[in-house]
C-alpha cells in the first residue's frame, strides 16, 4: 500500500509543495497532520484524512495525538512515504517518533523539478 504521511503547517509556499506531492503520485491513503486552520483552508485535489494537532501542545502531546490517530487510521505494517517540507521542528520530530514507534519505515520523499522522488 503506498501510503503518504505529510505535514501540513507554516511555511511560506509550503501548501503549494505539499499539493505537488498529492498530485503527481498515485497514493492509496493520504493523511495530513495540521492545525484546524489548514483542515479548513487547504483544499486538496484527492481525498485526505486528517489528524490535527495543537501546535502549542508539547512535543510528546502532539506525537501521542499523532500515534493514536495513526494507529487508528493504517492498518498495513510496512513502510510509508513522509513529507515533512511544511511544519516546524517539533511537528516533524513528533511525527518521525510515532510513525517510528507504531512500527513503520520511513520513506522521505520531496517535490523535486524530476517530479516525486525519494531523497
Amino acid at each position: 500500500m503506498n501510503i503518504l504521511v505529510a505535514s501540513l503547517s507554516t511555511g511560506k509556499g509550503t501548501w503549494g509543495h505539499v499539493s505537488q506531492v498529492i498530485k503527481n503520485e498515485s497514493w492509496d491513503k493520504i493523511i495530513l497532520v495540521s492545525n484546524e486552520f489548514g483542515k479548513e483552508n487547504y483544499k486538496p485535489e484527492k481525498a485526505v484524512e486528517y489528524v490535527i494537532v495543537d501546535q502549542m501542545s508539547g512535543i510528546k502531546d502532539i506525537r501521542d495525538r499523532i500515534y493514536n490517530e495513526l494507529k487508528e487510521k493504517i492498518n498495513d505494517l510496512g513502510d510509508v512515504a513522509l513529507n515533512i517540507v511544511s511544519g516546524e521542528g517539533k511537528e516533524h520530530m513528533a511525527m518521525i517518533a510515532a510513525l517510528l514507534k507504531l512500527g513503520f519505515g520511513i520513506r522521505l520523499v520531496a517535490a523535486t523539478k524530476d517530479g516525486i522522488e525519494e531523497i
